[in-house]
């Protein structure tokens, strides 16, 4: 999809902080943090949201829930965190790309 804005940070067009990377995903910092640790876990596919999740996304959804916590670890979080998925529109979903936001970090975590 070309005109979308996270397809265009996978591909490299546009620049981002990567946190990391492989096969399936990118990560990078979001650029409007709502937590001290804020990551976007984008996959290299573009898939609009939740919504459009088929089996043979299960692979790929099940990698993205996993790495999680190795990111949480990476970034110093040991009291936890907190994972959003904002679904559609009316679920706050800004970006019609699938991602997990990653937060955490010292202080309230913000609502959603």
């Amino acid at each position: 999809m070309t005109d979308c804005l996270f397809c265009r940070i996978v591909q490299g067009k546009l620049p981002s902080e990567r946190v990391h990377e492989d096969g399936d995903v990118i990560v990078i910092r979001d650029i409007y943090p709502k937590a001290p640790v804020h990551l976007l876990v984008i996959p290299r596919i573009h898939c609009d949201s939740l919504n459009e999740l088929a089996p043979e996304h299960d692979r790929l959804i099940a990698h993205m829930i996993r790495l999680l916590p190795e990111l949480a670890r990476r970034e110093g979080l040991a009291d936890g965190f907190r994972v959003v998925i904002n679904t559609g529109r009316g679920g706050g979903q800004e970006i019609l790309h699938l991602h997990i936001h990653l937060l955490g970090g010292t202080g309230h975590l913000p609502g959603f």
